[in-house]
């Protein structure tokens, strides 16, 4: 059913139609009046009487593939490219191959539509990244998801919450007269309240903005007092005639409605750049009412449906509808905008940009010049995916899928997590450092991560909300350090990774190194003593002759044999694993000395005097 808001919406006024040939006249008439479900059947009684070719194969496809009738789609595209088809339809055929999992299909379907057409946007994103569908499967997560039990056995999309109640668009009102399109009655809007609990009441049309035509989807002013939503332009007689098909041809219009109260409308007034020519629909106002986005086939586009804008002026007047950029529109189709509370982050739908299939939601900065961000799964799937919606303060959304086999609303709740970006640089000279080692470790110490650092020295990673951090940054000819990064719950956090040069931990007499942990009893080396063991390793590698002799140190906490015993312990545990890094075992040594030489000399030492004994010491024998 969103495909009606990528097309015209239509009243039949004669049974006369043009028809390709006598055998297809039938079947031709209900395809050109969008009863695509009676058009399928009557192509298939011409493939059962044997009447079939290349056309109406294509014309079978075609409408399955409006009726998002995936694996029937795919079918009859593959008949059809027996013969030769024109490029559009060899992009249909590999989008509804991906919505079937048949990547490896679909790119080399979508390589013969890139070689028709190179300059289309869909087919250059093709050209420079064939292989995307592995990078969109592997990224986490960022919400969960799941379907609301108000949704129907008909379609439901354009969900919005605003304040407590939803309001969204769906076709279960019976009473109504079918659309052909797919034999679901025509569109009307709802309303559903929230409650504490988080169950949603029983759904109630809004009269006093439903027509007999479509209606939906809606938006609303931060004060609820003024609503835009979309309609058929049938609503204030708006339409052209087709004399080939003999048709009134509408479409789907913008209007404006006022409330007092929230429950009535009054007042309802088409937008003044509604057409009899294009449709405009999906609309979303931005939270200042200033801007308002919406979806149109008009002149001056990208190809297909795009995303534009239009000012709203403080007299209530509004601009000159201005069509978003590159980043957004393709010549596919882009619908369903919707600009979140910070007016400047986007989502929208796209069927030309690269997704798992069908229609993906994307996400995009529009203050800054960057490309838009497929939110991946599981909001997106192999089916289509749209209409996605956000309330900030209650921290969810909703999108429509029909990943079920109908066009249901979902719920989006975002995995609370902070995306951390290191800055890798030479703290003495601020020049960036690409190539570095970075890991990132959880409040244990366990590696979760380990990454390199590109051509600007960073580095990112997505970690859990509310939970401590620690970054490693090392890199040759320089000192690894850690960084602390705090609890936080997001979206974001940027470390400021600046190593000094590995010559300034080598003085005349040691090489320091920050202490090296032990747990509690044992030798073993941890993964923190391995990261500052590393340093000397780097050290030793950079000065061929040094020899180290190691002194491991306890406090004064046991017997004087026990602590001598682990501190000897440790000692050689150090050497050892210098050894196993490829330094000659006649360059290092050690031994432990107990708790023989403190630093604090105290009989009874606080916690701060005992972690100052205990201690190695990495003293240069030969430099």
């Amino acid at each position: 059913m969103k495909k009606l808001y990528i097309a015209l919406s239509f009243a039949a006024i004669s049974s006369s139609i043009y028809a390709q040939n006598n055998d297809t006249k039938s079947a031709d008439k209900l395809f050109a009046r969008y009863e695509y479900v009676k058009a399928a059947n009557a192509y298939l009684k011409l493939v059962e009487n044997d009447k079939a070719d290349g056309y109406v194969y294509k014309q079978l496809a075609d409408s399955y593939y409006n009726m998002f009738n995936t694996t029937e789609a795919v079918k009859w595209y593959a008949k059809a490219m027996e013969t030769n088809q024109d490029a559009e339809t060899y992009f249909r055929y590999s989008q509804m191959l991906k919505a079937n999992g048949k990547y490896e299909e679909s790119n080399k379907v979508m390589s013969k539509f890139a070689a028709a057409y190179p300059n289309d946007l869909r087919a250059k994103s093709f050209k420079e990244n064939p292989n995307y569908i592995p990078k969109l499967l592997k990224k986490s997560p960022e919400y969960t998801v799941s379907a609301l039990a108000i949704n129907s056995e008909k379609s439901e999309f354009g969900a919005l919450l605003k304040d407590n109640n939803l309001f969204f668009t769906s076709a279960r009102n019976a009473a109504k007269k079918n659309y052909g399109w797919n034999n679901e009655p025509y569109l009307d809007l709802y309303k559903s309240t929230l409650g504490d609990g988080g169950n949603y009441s029983e759904p109630t049309a809004i009269a006093s903005l439903n027509s007999q035509y479509h209606d939906g989807p809606i938006t609303f002013s931060t004060d609820g007092k003024t609503a835009y939503f979309s309609s058929d332009s049938f609503r204030e007689n708006l339409y052209t005639k087709n004399k080939a098909s003999h048709l009134k041809l509408g479409k789907n219009n913008l209007y404006k409605a006022t409330s007092n109260d929230g429950e009535t409308w009054n007042d309802i007034k088409p937008l003044p750049f509604n057409s009899a020519e294009y449709s405009t629909s999906n609309p979303a106002l931005s939270k200042d009412g200033r801007t308002l986005y919406f979806s149109s086939d008009m002149p001056g586009g990208k190809g297909g449906v795009d995303i534009w804008k239009v000012e709203i002026k403080a007299d209530g007047s509004f601009g000159t509808p201005v069509c978003l950029g590159g980043n957004v529109n393709t010549e596919g189709n882009e619908s369903f905008p919707f600009i979140a509370e910070d007016n400047k982050t986007l989502y929208f739908s796209s069927n030309g940009k690269q997704g798992l299939g069908g229609y993906d939601v994307f996400s995009v900065d529009l203050s800054k010049n960057s490309e838009a961000v497929n939110l991946g799964k599981p909001v997106n799937s192999e089916k289509d995916d749209f209409s996605f919606t956000f309330n900030g303060s209650k921290n969810f959304g909703y999108f429509s899928s029909n990943r079920n086999g109908n066009d249901d609303i979902f719920t989006a709740t975002p995995i609370c997590g902070v995306d951390v970006e290191t800055i890798v640089t030479n703290s003495k000279t601020g020049e960036i450092l690409a190539g570095a080692k970075v890991s990132i470790l959880d409040s244990k110490n366990n590696v979760i991560a380990t990454e390199t650092s590109n051509d600007k020295g960073a580095v990112s990673f997505r970690v859990e909300c509310d939970q401590a951090y620690t970054v490693q940054a090392s890199k040759d000819k320089f000192e690894g350090n850690t960084f602390a990064i705090a609890k936080s719950k997001g979206p974001k956090a940027s470390v400021d990774a600046k190593l000094n040069p590995i010559e300034e931990i080598v003085t005349p007499i040691e090489v320091v190194l920050q202490p090296i942990y032990f747990e509690f009893d044992k030798s073993n080396i941890t993964q923190q003593g391995a990261f500052e063991l590393d340093k000397l390793v780097q050290v030793m590698n950079d000065h061929k002759d040094m020899v180290i002799f190691v002194k491991s140190h306890t406090d004064n906490i046991g017997d004087d044999e026990y602590n001598l015993g682990l501190s000897d312990r440790r000692a050689k545990a150090s050497v050892q694993y210098v050894i196993s890094k490829g330094i000659s075992a006649d360059r290092i040594s050690g031994q432990g000395f107990g708790e023989k030489e403190p630093v604090e000399k105290c009989d009874r030492c606080t916690k701060e005097q005992n972690a100052k004994n205990r201690r190695s010491e990495f003293l240069i024998v030969k430099k």
